[in-house]
């Protein structure tokens, strides 16, 4: 899922903070769902404005508890070292884009179960305080929940409201379907007992997969008229219940195959995979005639920028089109990206590692360097898709073969 669109929010302990469009759908339905249902139902003596302000108030404080679920991984990540880009509430909950796993079973461990932990927390948190208004005992609420809350003011009627949608959340994240937090933990606890991250993914990826598939079979069916005990039915759920199950089968899918790719290059070098032999440019020349005299007749896409033998930066064909109508008076130099700005990777480096820099930079060539700085390749995301096609991961019985899928795979519930 891309993280480039979107509203920034603002930062929270050096972590990027955006709002998806599509949590305006969302947002939209559980606020009318309560100014419209759930708040004239318990409390038929307000005010539209109050009941509205309330239930405007109770949807920002959710997606605000969904930002603090995500935040507590974040956190967990950031203080194992592992890079985290931002945090997007989007249409189905959160995402947290951390750049990559941790090491270990047991830092995978502690970054997954402490999300669910949070949501718990403040799902205990919101009950007690909102509780604390109540003129009846736990037991009574839990059997006449409706009477009681005609009798709290809009704080409480909020927090009570807040409380057990974010105990749902925990305890969801907890059901051990990868990517959920429980698939996590669970593929944390496979990976310590078995030792193969790849295996103990493929194992959690099918109980993801496997659990999609049942969200999406029981959306179907509540679509088409059928109720459960619980989850209940009809077809604005039956739709919702679809929508997990499929983003869930496929975000498992996934996860699998980005581990089982980073397995199959983990003991690929670079400079196996590296482009050798390519056309660089003068930065003096001028835009026009690097078109002319490079470009035409040429499947190149990405040019080394030279300055008197010394690479010092990269053009690509996307540069060119900007300054389109000015070719004649540009020189190449005022277009391309300088080399400090260029992702470098060494040529002994693990081809692996040099995936998950171009995920990360969002880029489709990293330039190759020798220890002395001298540019000695290029390593484009195409070569590593050929080889790959060339070298696909072996099929086993616990491994299964499947496409490349190139990017990072986002930490998401």
């Amino acid at each position: 899922m891309g993280q480039r669109g979107g509203i920034g929010l603002g930062r929270l302990f050096g972590v990027d903070i955006r709002l998806d469009f599509t949590l305006i759908i969302v947002f939209f339905l559980v606020a009318t769902n309560l100014g419209e249902g759930t708040l004239p139902e318990w409390h038929p003596d307000w005010s539209p404005g109050l009941v509205w302000a309330v239930a405007i108030g109770a949807a920002v404080l959710f997606f605000a508890s969904v930002v603090l679920h995500e935040l507590a991984h974040a956190l967990v990540a950031k203080a194992q070292g592992i890079p985290v880009k931002s945090i997007t509430l989007f249409m189905l909950g959160g995402v947290a884009q951390i750049e990559r796993d941790p090491a270990t079973p047991r830092g995978e461990f502690a970054m997954a179960i402490v999300g669910p932990l949070t949501s718990i927390a403040i799902g205990v948190l919101c009950m007690a305080l909102g509780g604390a208004g109540l003129r009846m005992s736990a037991d009574s609420f839990a059997q006449h929940p409706s009477e009681a809350l005609r009798e709290v003011g809009p704080l409480a009627t909020l927090l009570l409201w807040l409380g057990p949608l974010n105990l749902v959340l925990g305890v969801f994240n907890l059901i051990p379907g990868f990517p959920l937090d429980g698939g996590r933990v669970f593929r944390s606890i496979l990976w310590a007992i078995t030792g193969d991250k790849a295996r103990a993914s493929t194992w959690a990826g099918l109980t993801g997969r496997l659990f999609g598939g049942l969200l999406l079979a029981l959306g179907v069916l509540m679509a088409f008229g059928s109720v459960f005990p619980i989850v209940g039915g009809g077809l604005a759920q039956g739709i919702w219940f679809m929508l997990i199950g499929w983003y869930l089968g496929g975000a498992a899918q996934a996860s699998v195959e980005q581990v089982t790719v980073h397995d199959a290059l983990k003991d690929v070098v670079v400079r196996t995979l590296m482009l050798t032999r390519f056309d660089t440019v003068d930065r003096r020349v001028s835009v026009e005639h690097f078109v002319r005299e490079h470009v035409m007749g040429s499947d190149q896409r990405c040019f080394p920028v030279t300055s008197d033998g010394r690479f010092v930066g990269l053009l690509s064909l996307s540069d060119v089109r900007a300054a389109r109508g000015e070719w004649g008076s540009t020189e190449v130099g005022a277009l391309m990206t300088p080399a400090e700005r260029i992702g470098t990777v060494l040529p002994e480096a693990s081809a692996a590692d040099a995936l998950d820099d171009l995920a990360r930079r969002d880029v489709d060539q990293l330039a190759v360097v020798d220890a002395g700085g001298e540019l000695v390749g290029l390593l484009r995301r195409r070569d590593i898709l050929q080889w790959l096609s060339l070298h696909p991961p072996a099929r086993g019985s616990d491994r299964p073969r499947s496409g490349p899928l190139v990017g990072a795979v986002p930490h998401s519930r």
